[in-house]
């Protein structure tokens, strides 16, 4: 797997975001090897949630990364990491140009724009611990809205 070293602009060709819990050992695996089986340069975060602060190299990675897949899980939205990491990958977004391809793994975009179902869940139970940073809240809020206005791939309509 690729290690969480500095990227430079342009390095990977993918960053991965997800929360590990649901899928680092089902979904998120196949993609990877999927793309590394094709030589696509993929950045994964091995360390992912071990930290209270986003790190400069995962920063640089996200920047550094020409797309961005954001797999939505139903513990996505419990994960302060994955909001941060979202909200950096957004912004790559809107300053770059970078793609971003939302993948809405059992969960509804739906759920993730507005939060509800069991995603909202999740969020809201963040949100009470964070209730003392409420701009915080909002903007992951957005991001989570922003995110799931993108075409990308639901898997609760495939086969």
């Amino acid at each position: 797997m690729a290690s969480s070293s500095l990227a430079t602009k342009g390095r990977y060709d993918v960053f991965l975001s997800f929360r590990g819990e649901d899928t680092r050992d089902n979904f998120t695996s196949h993609l990877f090897v999927a793309l590394r089986r094709k030589r696509i340069k993929i950045f994964i975060d091995e360390e992912a949630n071990r930290g209270d602060e986003i790190s400069l190299a995962l920063l640089n990675a996200i920047e550094g990364s020409k797309i961005s897949v954001v797999i939505f899980s139903k513990n996505y939205a419990s994960s302060k990491w994955c909001l941060d990491e979202l909200v950096k990958i957004l912004e790559s977004k809107n300053l770059t140009g970078q793609m971003v391809v939302p993948v809405f793994y059992h969960v509804h975009p739906s759920d993730v724009r507005n939060q509800t179902g069991s995603f909202g869940d999740a969020f809201v139970k963040l949100e009470k611990q964070f209730k003392v940073l409420p701009e915080k809240v909002h903007k992951w809020s957005g991001a989570l809205t922003e995110a799931s206005n993108i075409s990308g791939w639901d898997s609760t309509n495939m086969r």
